[in-house]
């Protein structure tokens, strides 16, 4: 089991109950000699079973629950439990595509599930139409109660395998089935447009630093030029991180040479990431925008053109993550991220980790008409009033 390297920013993990942290190492306890280490916990579980007024949950519940438990007891926020159905989604978004039938997943007023194909998509081609509501994945019911991620990642899967859906089309509800094999569907982690205030300027959003962003920011840049554009915004606002080393690769396409990061992992010597060559965006005018959301890879990014003087940086301070988690797949799917290393961005007069990235530009938003981010661009790149 080889480990993946995210620093990838999650909120709002659910902490578990002692209770459950104990469970979950005694349904192991025939199996696993630590639990023999956890006699408190063994008593704990012991009063709960024998006089706990409703049924105890099922083994996986508990099993989590303990995983939970442990990694909250561990006190590192960064080091974390993540289920199945969110690791699926959250390996879907880094890598920047997904096994699908090409389809967006809306919720009728009764809280049912409704498809709205993509144009040209798989569904689309099979049949289905936007308002189909859907009923069953292959031999699973989809009711108003499960949750819009479960039905998500029942849908997607391998490429090239194939899923059967069942609806009922209004407004008859005519019950309807599809059989529709699974293709590559894109996930975009930037988009682009041209300020209407200014056509030179082309605002570039970053969403996620994925295993595609790299390749799209240069689209991107080719497209907005075409268009008319001369001056560039990179809009990492609300951008919550990714993959350590595209982060670095896309630093890479706007700098000449110099040091990005260096990580250290425990007892390991420094190791540095540098520029090797002149990237191919070195010379367009450039402006950051940065805010407290702003975290992780997408903080490498923005502090390695800050500390060569190659981009101002508009904004807050940002959120100041500055470790790398080794991410190990369990055998149900799940999977547990764990801090391993830290990195900083040498050349930047506070380290990340010390309050977040320093703008040169501060920006309020407090009072603000319009994008105040954006005017201030238009200020530094283009000398607006």
């Amino acid at each position: 089991m080889n480990p993946k390297r995210f620093i990838f920013i999650y909120l709002a993990f659910l902490v578990s109950l002692s209770a459950a942290f104990g469970a979950g190492y005694l349904v192991r306890a025939h199996t696993h000699p630590i639990a023999a280490d956890f006699p408190i916990l063994e008593q704990a579980f012991g009063i709960l079973e024998n006089h706990a007024y409703d049924d105890l949950p099922e083994p996986p519940a508990i099993e989590y629950g303990m995983i939970h438990g442990m990694l909250d007891a561990y006190g590192d926020p960064n080091t974390r439990f993540v289920e199945p159905v969110q690791h699926e989604l959250t390996t879907n978004d880094l890598e920047g595509s997904y096994g699908g039938i090409g389809a967006r997943l809306g919720r009728g007023p009764g809280g049912y599930v409704v498809l709205y194909p993509f144009a040209d998509g798989p569904a689309a081609k099979a049949g289905l139409l936007d308002g189909d509501r859907l009923i069953r994945v292959d031999d699973w019911e989809i009711v108003s109660e499960t949750p819009t991620d479960d039905v998500v990642a029942a849908i997607r899967g391998p490429e090239g395998e194939c899923v059967t859906l069942e609806v009922v089309r209004p407004p008859a509800y005519t019950q309807m089935e599809f059989t529709i094999k699974r293709q590559a569907i894109p996930l975009p982690s930037v988009t682009w447009h041209i300020e209407t205030a200014d056509p030179r300027l082309g605002v570039i959003e970053v969403n996620i630093i994925a295993a595609s962003t790299t390749e799209e920011i240069q689209n991107a840049v080719s497209d907005l030029r075409e268009r008319g554009a001369t001056h560039f915004v990179l809009d990492l606002r609300s951008n919550r991180g990714g993959l350590l080393e595209i982060g670095v690769d896309i630093a890479r396409l706007f700098l000449s040479d110099g040091l990005i990061i260096q990580e250290q992992y425990r007892g390991q010597p420094v190791e540095s990431y540098k520029v090797e060559e002149p990237g191919p965006l070195t010379e367009i005018p450039l402006v950051v925008l940065v805010n407290t959301d702003t975290a992780s890879a997408a903080e490498i990014l923005a502090g390695a053109l800050q500390a060569q003087g190659r981009a101002p940086i508009i904004g807050t301070h940002t959120y100041g993550k500055d470790s790398i988690q080794l991410v190990f797949d369990l055998k149900d799917g799940s999977s547990i991220y764990v801090t391993a290393a830290k990195w900083w961005v040498p050349g930047l007069d506070s380290p990340i980790g010390e309050g977040g990235l320093q703008p040169d530009v501060l920006v309020s938003t407090e009072g603000a008409d319009g994008d105040p981010f954006i005017d201030a661009a238009l200020r530094i790149l283009l000398g607006q009033p």
